[in-house]
C-alpha cells in the first residue's frame, strides 16, 4: 500500500510539472516505473494509461485559462497520435534505446538554447503574426508522437522545445496546446500497447494510483503557468528540458559518470543564475513599465 502511494505522489509531482511547464510527465513516471521492476513495454503503457485521464483535466484547465491553440492541437495530435500508435507496437516488438541517445543529444542543445535565449534577451520578440503551419506542425507530431510511446516519454521536450523555439506562440499557449493534444497521443499509445500486450495482465492500481495524483495536480498547473511570465517559463522549460536529457547525452559521447555528476552541478548552478537574472528582468521590465 505504502508503494502505490508513493506512486501517487509522484503521479501528482510530475502532472505538476508537465502542466506548468509542459513536459516530464512521462520520463518522471517511467522512471520510477522501470526502478520498481517493470519492463520498459510495462512501464510506457502503465504511463499513457493515467495520462488519458490527467491530459482531459489538463486540457479542461489549460482551456479555463486560456492557454490552448486549437488548431495547433489538430495539426500536432492527429499526427501524434499516430507516431503514438507506431511507437508502441515498436516498443513492443522492437528494441528503440538505439535511437534514444541521440534523440537526447538534439533535445539537450534544444534546451541550452531556450534556456539563454528566453534568460538573456531584451525582450519578448515572439513572432505571432507568423502561424504555425502544418509542414511543421505534422512531421513534429508524428516524430515526438512515436518517440513518446516508444521511449516511455518525449512528447512534452520534443514537442514544447520546438513551439518555444519557433517563437510564433507565447510559451503559456505552447505548454497549454501541449498538454492538451497529449490526450490524443496517450489513447493512441494505450490502444497500441493494450493491443500489443493483449496477454499481459495491467497493473491497474498503479494506473489509478498515477491518475489520482495527477487529477489532483492539473488545474493548480494549469493556473501557474497562466501567472508566469513567458521570460521565467521559457528559462524554466528549457533547464527541464537540458537537465532530463543530460545524463543520456553524454552516456552516448562516453563521458564517464564522475564527470557527468560535475557537469550536473555546473550547468545546474549556471540554469539557476539564468533564471534568477531572468527573475531580476522582470522585475525591471514591470517597474520600467509602470
Amino acid at each position: 500500500m505504502q508503494q502505490v502511494v508513493f506512486i501517487g505522489l509522484v503521479g501528482l509531482l510530475a502532472q505538476f510539472i508537465d502542466g506548468s511547464l509542459g513536459m516530464a510527465y512521462g520520463a518522471t513516471t517511467a522512471t520510477l516505473l522501470l526502478a520498481i521492476g517493470l519492463s520498459p513495454a510495462l512501464a510506457s503503457m502503465i504511463t499513457h494509461l493515467s495520462e488519458v485521464g490527467t491530459t482531459v483535466v489538463s486540457a479542461a484547465a489549460h482551456q479555463r485559462f486560456g492557454n490552448v491553440e486549437w488548431r495547433v492541437v489538430g495539426w500536432l495530435g492527429v499526427p501524434g497520435a499516430i507516431g503514438a500508435a507506431l511507437g508502441a507496437y515498436a516498443l513492443t516488438s522492437l528494441d528503440p534505446a538505439l535511437a534514444r541517445p541521440w534523440m537526447a543529444l538534439f533535445l539537450l542543445a534544444m534546451g541550452a538554447y531556450i534556456v539563454v535565449r528566453y534568460a538573456t534577451m531584451r525582450q519578448m520578440q515572439l513572432r505571432l503574426g507568423r502561424r504555425l503551419g502544418g509542414r511543421f506542425l505534422a512531421p513534429l507530431g508524428i516524430v515526438a508522437g512515436f518517440l513518446d510511446a516508444a521511449g516511455g516519454g518525449g512528447w512534452g521536450p520534443l514537442g514544447t522545445s520546438s513551439l518555444l523555439a519557433s517563437r510564433r506562440i507565447e510559451p503559456r499557449k505552447a505548454v497549454g496546446t501541449i498538454d492538451t493534444s497529449e490526450f490524443l497521443v496517450a489513447s493512441a499509445a494505450s490502444a497500441g500497447f493494450l493491443i500489443g500486450m493483449a496477454d499481459e495482465p495491467v497493473p491497474w492500481l498503479y494506473v489509478g494510483a498515477l491518475l489520482a495524483g495527477g487529477v489532483i495536480a492539473a488545474p493548480f498547473a494549469a493556473w501557474l503557468v497562466r501567472k508566469l511570465h513567458p521570460r521565467l517559463l521559457g528559462t524554466a522549460a528549457g533547464g527541464v528540458i537540458a537537465l532530463t536529457n543530460l545524463h543520456t547525452a553524454l552516456r552516448a559521447l562516453g563521458v564517464g559518470l564522475p564527470v557527468i555528476r560535475t557537469l550536473y552541478v555546473v550547468i545546474g548552478l549556471l540554469w539557476l543564475l539564468l533564471l534568477a537574472w531572468a527573475v531580476l528582468r522582470v522585475r525591471r521590465d514591470r517597474v520600467e513599465a509602470a
